[in-house]
């Protein structure tokens, strides 16, 4: 796959992430972990529409950039772009886990397994979030890892894990280092632990220690 392709849908789908549905974000992004960018394009932007959701020019170049080589409808990528900002999803975050996770957490003990001293991975965060524009969500963690390369792919491999550990809509964000982040993203991190580092220094930590 051209790695400027690839890089443009991964960038769009970190920037839908708190607005797109849980279970429709980690689908998107297992296929293209997977390179099933005709199905990506033939199913992305008809979702965007079903939800209403408004993409600014920056999303829209992205959603261009990504889907329009593979087959995506001109019609359908058109009528994502929107005029109003990107509206707040009303997310919190919190640093503490929710009392029905256990005391010994076994998804970070699998995570720090996974990824410590990985190659291509710099830090792994987590946060748990609360709320959304319904006030109805409960506690779900928030994954945000930093990686050099691979990222889709880090992305659908991390997505299995969470789910085999019993979490079926997984929430994970991988980012490269140094890059603006949505505001999703940074509320998250601005409440999140630290699980483990891989091999990676990125120069810059997510959140300063």
């Amino acid at each position: 796959m051209d790695p400027d392709i690839e890089q443009s849908c991964h960038e769009l789908l970190v920037r839908l992430a708190g607005r797109l549905p849980d279970q429709t974000l980690w689908r998107f992004r297992d296929w293209l972990g997977e390179g099933a960018m005709s199905t990506l394009a033939r199913t992305l932007p008809r979702s965007l529409l079903k939800h209403r959701i408004d993409l600014n020019q920056t999303e829209y170049r992205l959603l261009v950039a990504g889907l329009i080589p593979h087959g995506a409808d001109w019609h359908q990528v058109s009528s994502t772009l929107g005029v109003d900002e990107v509206s707040d999803t009303r997310y919190t975050f919190s640093l503490s886990a929710p009392e029905w996770v256990n005391s010994v957490d076994m998804v970070s003990v699998v995570l720090h397994a996974t990824l410590r001293g990985r190659p291509d991975v710099g830090e792994v965060r987590q946060s748990w979030r609360h709320g959304g524009a319904d006030g109805m969500g409960g506690a779900k963690r928030v994954l945000v890892v930093t990686a050099l390369s691979g990222l889709p792919r880090l992305t659908g491999e991390l997505q299995r894990v969470l789910r085999v550990l019993g979490d079926e809509e997984p929430s994970v964000e991988v980012l490269l280092p140094n890059i603006e982040l949505p505001e999703y993203h940074q509320s998250a991190l601005a409440s999140s632990e630290l699980v483990c580092v891989g091999a990676v220094d990125t120069g810059n930590r997510l959140v300063a220690a």
